[in-house]
């Protein structure tokens, strides 16, 4: 069955474009990623994106190296521009029209994020990427996909993930973990599962905007997810 979607946000992490590499971007990886982000614009669907910024720095890791926590989360921030504008050019390279908005103003490379420009260019078919997280301290881009889902008045957060879902633990360390069809914002909070972290789960909850947890790296998946495939883990 086709779901009946107009408007997605997409949340991908930092670590999914390193493939197999250590640090950084894998230009396979953003190539194969960019095909199926085309293949479901073609089919008319309106896209937002946000990245995370984990491949290049994570804000969690600058305590661990002694820079102040608010200057770790900045750098973050920035590391997700980063994946956005390499993202930007990689759909770019298929023909479709693509926006960039940061939270954080840096004119000669993009737009400042404002909601009403963003819901105008999706409508125009522009793929809109945001970066730069929601431009404040001690909030994750996962919480910043909820926020902007919201603002944009998306119908679905769809999170591509490694895994084809969400498990009662992890997958890759446990072969007998079980996966979860169907599962409610409640249960992910009350069982601490690393879908979203907390306050991007109650945003979604407050809001009543769904998220599903599928397999990125498996090609063509996102359009088959778009088409109805039961390939996710629904969160409602």
């Amino acid at each position: 069955m086709k779901n009946d979607y107009k408007r997605i946000l997409l949340k991908l992490s930092g670590e999914s474009l390193m493939g197999d590499q250590e640090f950084g971007i894998d230009a396979k990886i953003l190539k194969s990623f960019a095909e199926d982000v085309a293949e479901v614009f073609h089919s008319g669907i309106q896209i937002g994106i946000v990245l995370g910024g984990g491949n290049i720095f994570r804000g969690s890791q600058a305590t661990e190296q002694g820079i102040e926590k608010v200057s770790g989360d900045y750098m973050g921030m920035l590391a997700t521009v980063i994946n956005s504008i390499a993202f930007q050019n990689a759909l770019e390279g298929y023909g479709i029209p693509t926006r960039l908005q940061t939270a954080i103003h840096m004119q000669q490379i993009a737009e400042p994020f404002i909601r009403r420009r963003a819901i105008r260019h999706l409508e125009k078919n522009r793929v809109v990427l945001f970066g730069a997280g929601t431009g404040n301290p001690y909030f994750t881009t996962d919480t910043a996909a909820a926020l902007r889902a919201i603002e944009i008045e998306a119908d679905v957060i769809i999170k591509g993930t490694r895994v084809d879902g969400v498990y009662d633990s992890d997958p890759e360390k446990n072969p007998k973990a079980k996966r979860f069809d169907n599962i409610t914002y409640q249960e992910v909070l009350t069982r601490e599962l690393k879908v979203m972290d907390g306050t991007a789960i109650t945003l979604c909850q407050d809001n009543k905007l769904p998220i599903l947890v599928f397999n990125m790296n498996e090609k063509g998946n996102l359009l088959r997810l778009i088409q109805g495939h039961p390939i996710a883990t629904i969160v409602s």
